[in-house]
């Protein structure tokens, strides 16, 4: 299982505005366009939403559904796929207040199911979750600065 997360800062001091954007999943394929469509269903009984997703990769289209927990009073998404073209794919954001501005946190973790091809397959999909997550919002906020990732020990 692969592992990507990012960590970016974006304009706007309410985490709950930052939030509500980063929410509308349905904007996603306007914003990049690597996000072919998004199919947003209204929320079930029990608060979850489902959303279908249709994503360019490599020469073809990566399909899946999840569900979608949207907590605003922690500002956090969680998802987990239901169906779909990965064996496993789940993930979450997170917004917080970062002085006078909002950290945003994607994490993701997947599999595509086929161990003969993960030491191709998994970096390219790595990149391509880094580059769209920060186009994003980019096109939602305006801009996005990227935090670098910490390596090693200090």
């Amino acid at each position: 299982m692969r592992s990507v997360m990012l960590r970016a800062k974006v304009p706007g001091p309410d985490p709950g505005m930052c939030f509500d954007r980063i929410s509308d999943f349905a904007r996603y394929p306007e914003l990049v366009d690597v996000v072919r469509s998004v199919a947003v269903h209204p929320p079930a009984a029990d608060g979850l939403e489902h959303s279908d997703w249709e994503v360019y990769f490599r020469n073809g289209i990566l399909r899946w559904s999840e569900a979608d927990r949207k907590d605003g009073s922690t500002h956090r998404i969680t998802f987990e796929q239901t169906d779909g073209d990965f064996d496993s794919f789940h993930g979450s954001w997170s917004v917080a207040p970062a002085g006078g501005a909002c950290a945003v946190t994607f994490e993701t973790e997947f599999d595509f199911g086929i161990p003969s091809l993960a030491g191709i397959l998994d970096p390219i999909a790595e990149r391509v979750f880094k580059e769209t997550i920060a186009r994003v919002l980019t096109g939602l906020f305006g801009s996005a600065e990227v935090v670098p990732e910490m390596t090693g020990a200090s």
